[in-house]
């Protein structure tokens, strides 16, 4: 290996380690809001106590990406509620390049598993 692509290996080393110290926060804030979707959905009776059950999850995990506020919360014909939500996340890598990741997730009735 000759130095010229040694140091190549390097910087593509290095900008993957600092990529993934960028995604790697953004992936645990998901990871403890999709928690928290499916613990509020569990408690909640109705949309408000679950917006309510979400809020009190959110603070205490100190994630500010989702609100309850945005949460969508829908009644299905058993009379169980689903819960979902989604959000973006734009990390800045140099200049004007942006990674935009798009996060997904719902909780559907305690019959059924999350996504």
């Amino acid at each position: 290996m000759s130095l010229i692509s040694l140091i190549l290996v390097g910087v593509v080393l290095v900008f993957g380690a600092l990529l993934a110290m960028k995604v790697f926060p953004t992936v645990t804030e998901f990871i403890a809001i999709k928690r928290a979707v499916v613990k509020a959905r569990n408690e909640g009776i109705d949309p408000s106590g679950i917006r309510a059950a979400f809020e009190r999850a959110s603070a205490i995990d100190d994630f500010t990406s989702v609100t309850g506020k945005d949460l969508q919360i829908v009644r299905r014909p058993s009379g169980e509620y689903t819960v979902s939500f989604a959000y973006e996340k734009r990390i800045p890598l140099f200049g004007p390049a942006y990674l935009v990741l798009d996060y997904r997730g719902e909780a559907l009735p305690a019959s059924g598993a999350a996504k």
